[in-house]
């Protein structure tokens, strides 16, 4: 299911790659270029996206107990590492043209064309970003994010090659390329520490804890048991609960064991597909 919209962005990439390439060949500008070399990351990061949603659906193993889940941290880590390798790219060509300044050439139709990649750029960025927020896809969202920051990164060079065509302000080019680099390193900076935050096994949102914990208050009212030791992690769209469940030592083991499972069907209810781990250990005495 998930996989159309990285289909969707592969084929957006594809488009504006050449578009943009296209755009900054007509103008010979460099942030025009800049702009292109973005869209190429996006190329390859959708690519790898689309490797790390098939390998996140597939279901655990004797070597992955626990599922594949993590496979899109890698995802948005290999995106933020190209990231930090494109803004470096664009950072240096930005510079080489501040001392070797070069004309621009038919603006009006390179504006056109980049401005026509940036509209495809937002519609497929806010879908992505839509999509992994309700699917718990930090592969899409993350795309989406990267398409998003192409689009303000593009307004920016369309402003700066607009005001050249008015003023002929060369400067202006390199100036925009530079800045279109530093706002690309934040945007990997920000991927590559959410990966990391996930590859180290995260809580989960304060938000989602509060639904387990009110989850769990419900079975504490209705029997004589006490829920203890609370903690959580997500893997990609897994989410994983431990809970210790404190019973009455005469309880059998039968008794214990269902209301085990009523603890595991009240979370799975409140937060589906989670997968809850339950230790039972007697009340004390």
């Amino acid at each position: 299911m998930l996989e159309r919209f990285i289909w969707l962005s592969i084929a957006t990439a594809i488009a504006t790659v050449g578009i943009k390439g296209w755009a900054a060949w007509l103008t010979n500008s460099v942030g025009l270029w800049s702009d292109a070399l973005e869209s190429t990351v996006n190329l390859v990061a959708a690519l790898v996206g689309l490797w790390a949603l098939r390998l996140a659906a597939k279901p655990a193993d004797d070597n992955h107990n626990f599922g594949h889940g993590k496979a899109e941290y890698m995802s948005a880590a290999v995106e933020g590492s190209l990231i930090f390798f494109a803004a470096a790219m664009i950072i240096y060509g930005a510079i080489q043209r501040y001392f070797a300044p070069q004309p621009l050439e038919r603006l009006g139709l390179g504006l056109a064309l980049s401005l026509l990649a940036t509209l495809l750029n937002l519609g497929t960025g806010w879908a992505l970003i839509r999509a992994g927020r309700k699917h718990r896809s930090i592969t899409l969202e993350a795309d989406g994010q990267h398409l998003m920051t192409d689009v303000v990164t593009s307004v920016g060079v369309l402003v700066a090659i607009g005001l050249v065509a008015l003023t002929g302000w060369q400067w202006l080019d390199p100036t925009i390329a530079l800045l279109v680099g530093a706002n690309i390193l934040l945007t990997g900076y920000r991927l590559l520490r959410r990966s990391g935050v996930g590859l180290l096994d995260a809580a989960l949102p304060d938000a989602e804890v509060d639904v387990v914990r009110a989850a769990l208050h419900d079975i504490c009212a209705d029997e004589p048991v006490e829920v203890s030791d609370l903690r959580t992690r997500e893997s990609g769209r897994q989410r994983f609960v431990y809970a210790t469940m404190l019973v009455p030592g005469t309880w059998s083991v039968r008794h214990s064991h269902d209301v085990a499972d009523a603890v595991e069907e009240a979370v799975d209810g409140a937060l589906p597909g989670t997968t809850t781990f339950v230790h039972i250990e007697p009340l004390p005495s």
